[in-house]
């Protein structure tokens, strides 16, 4: 029989640190937000290899008394609860009294510091829970901190550790997350002696957004205030619906400027912008809610990034009536400039230093403006609802005629090639504005030895007359089948004649390299994934901070903007990398670039690239599918209609 016996205070420290030191990033946030409870007003952190080697926390806060340094580093030790109902009023970022020991515990720990009321700083080490004693130092008013070789004696814990590019990702969410709302206070990070960022004070909070993440995310948002009298105070920023991003990661909550993740809150948002937003794409969100401390309980996991509110209906309303009202006095709609831009309907005058940026940023926004404006009709539907919560009503001029086109356009031959300059017709790029007619379904052009009329219907179906019945086509799947074997086969063209060069798609370089600002995992995954990215005919390179520099693209992708097909590439990777083989990733790699170059539901393309993608499809085994699995035509027989018309 198993005997019971007491486990030793090391171990006891080991579990509490396994339970609140995950990664490198871990550490910081427990020390950060230490140095934010005492009240400091400049916060420095320095990591080396990915925070492996060294985290350096240096702030000016009150500092610990030279006595008590010993006991800070003690298991449940803290100045932050006097008793059990504390708890359930918990106005401070750390309250367990574990940060310390748990650290200390698991690395070669320094800790230094110093009070106003003293003129010499205090230090003392520690080596896996080995605590020295306290002996005098030079320091200025504030705490320092510094751990060494971290898990250094729990080997298990250390091999689990990724590279240091992906725990530095971590470590650069993670001061994120802990300085969006604290703009007031100076932060810097650094790594490996390199300053990533240097964030002095500011009042603005937008500043602090646009330090962090560039102009291009500041720029356009929505300010958002619940009035005084709401029950939930809520406030911060929003994106334009003419922003948006292909993943939520750009999406921060804060209660009572801690991060939180929360499903109920997330789901507010994307109900606040229902009707506003192509499928599949996330607004960004900035947003700060303040409840008192007794109407949530902060004690439900270590990491403390999850909350259990009193009642979260309340939470739940007040969060989406804050944006909702906002949006109903807004003007959301998007307008042209004359350089063909997309841009929220607000007057800003000649002079507006915010002018020059919009026209600096024109030519690498306009395709995804442009994108926007042509789809955002085609994604709304009987069963939705906009944002002033009134149904979906279709104009009532409209007859079935009315989406029935028939283009008489002059003949494009180079309407379907992209501009891979292969000349074999198998990229496909919908074609310019041009007027089209509607009229009388009645020209017959030659089609096909199989077919002998097609139109475009709803501008998204191609419906086409066979000699046994009638086939109806899904435009954009079709295309993407048809790109995706393209791209496969150029790959594998690559392969086998490649010798020493590695294989990689054909790409096009950009005369002016385009800027990109990423969210911290996000420049992770790409500065770990540079020579894959270069397989795909993507060339990215870092260029400082949370930026990089994208100076050629995918020859097929060349009229999508650069940022978008990096985002596109780095979102199989964050979402699903870590369960795919490299072969797959690869795959999903592809059918995401076909995806982005195939023409869209909602693009007008003339009969002769009508026909042009229909023969292109005859000659591909797989045409009758997309490379998701979703069908790309519909064929319905003569008979089968018949019986619907109950002539059989």
């Amino acid at each position: 029989m198993p005997t019971i016996r007491s486990l030793s205070q090391s171990m006891i420290n080991k579990i509490a640190a396994g339970e609140v030191i995950e990664r490198p990033a871990s550490v910081i946030k427990e020390l950060v937000e230490n140095s934010l409870d005492a009240g400091a007003s400049r916060i420095d952190v320095s990591v080396e290899n990915g925070g492996a080697d060294l985290i350096r926390i240096a702030d000016n806060g009150c500092g610990i008394e030279p006595d008590q340094l010993k006991l800070a580093v003690s298991p449940h030790a803290t100045s932050k609860l006097a008793d059990a109902e504390d708890l359930f009023r918990v106005q401070t970022f750390g309250f367990r009294g574990e940060a310390l020991a748990s650290v200390a515990e698991i690395s070669q720990f320094t800790l230094k510091s110093r009070t106003a009321g003293n003129t010499d700083g205090a230090v003392i080490h520690s080596n896996g829970g080995e605590h020295s004693e306290m002996t005098p130092c030079g320091l200025p008013i504030g705490t320092q901190i510094e751990v060494k070789n971290l898990f250094f004696n729990t080997p298990v814990r250390r091999r689990y550790m990724k590279s240091a590019a992906t725990e530095f990702g971590h470590i650069s969410e993670t001061f994120v997350r802990l300085v969006l709302p604290h703009p007031s206070i100076h932060f810097t990070l650094k790594h490996n002696g390199r300053t990533l960022h240097e964030l002095p004070p500011t009042s603005d909070p937008v500043s602090r957004i646009r330090q962090l993440f560039g102009e291009e995310a500041a720029k356009d948002l929505i300010p958002v205030e619940s009035p005084p009298s709401a029950a939930v105070k809520v406030s911060g920023f929003v994106s334009h619906p003419n922003q948006s991003r292909p993943n939520n990661r750009m999406q921060y909550f804060f209660l009572n400027h801690r991060f939180i993740r929360d499903r109920s809150l997330q789901h507010a948002l994307n109900e606040a912008y229902r009707g506003l937003l192509l499928g599949n794409r996330f607004p960004l969100a900035f947003l700060q809610i303040e409840l008192p401390p007794d109407m949530f309980d902060v004690n439900v996991h270590p990491t403390k990034m999850e909350v259990r509110f009193l009642d979260t209906n309340r939470v739940y309303s007040g969060f989406l009536s804050a944006i909702r009202e906002k949006f109903l006095t807004s003007d959301l709609r998007g307008k042209f400039t004359s350089g063909g831009q997309a841009s929220p309907a607000t007057d800003i005058s000649p002079d507006d230093p915010r002018k020059a940026l919009d026209d600096s940023a024109a030519v690498k926004t306009r395709a995804a403006a442009d994108d926007w404006l042509a789809k955002l009709p085609a994604q709304v539907s009987p069963q939705d609802q906009d944002s002033t919560n009134r149904p979906f009503r279709p104009p009532l001029n409209t007859s079935f005629r009315d989406n029935l086109s028939i283009h008489r356009l002059p003949v494009r031959p180079d309407i379907f090639r992209s501009r891979t300059q292969d000349g074999d017709g198998s990229g496909i790029s919908p074609p310019d504005p041009v007027p089209v007619y509607r009229g009388e379904v009645s020209d017959r052009a030659a089609f096909s030895p199989k077919g002998n009329l097609i139109v475009q219907m709803l501008n998204r179906y191609l419906v086409m007359e066979t000699e046994t019945g009638i086939a109806m086509i899904d435009q954009h799947a079709l295309h993407e089948r048809i790109l995706y074997e393209k791209l496969k086969s150029a790959l594998d063209t690559c392969r086998q004649t490649a010798d020493t060069v590695p294989p990689r798609l054909e790409s096009q370089r950009i005369l002016v390299p385009v800027p990109a600002d990423l969210a911290p995992n996000e420049l992770s995954c790409v500065l770990e994934n540079i020579p894959f990215f270069q397989t795909l005919g993507l060339t990215v390179e870092p260029f400082g901070g949370s930026t990089v520099l994208i100076s050629a693209i995918p020859a097929m992708l060349a009229n999508i903007p650069p940022m978008e097909i990096l985002l596109s590439l780095v979102e199989p990777i964050l979402s699903a990398g870590k369960k795919l083989e490299p072969a797959e990733l690869l795959e999903e790699m592809l059918h995401s670039m076909a995806c982005k170059a195939a023409v869209k539901a909602g693009d007008k393309i003339s009969s002769e690239s009508m026909r042009e993608l229909v023969a292109l499809a005859e000659k591909e085994i797989n045409s009758h599918h997309c490379p998701h699995g979703r069908p790309s035509t519909l064929v319905f027989s003569r008979e089968e209609i018949d019986k619907m018309f109950r002539r059989i």
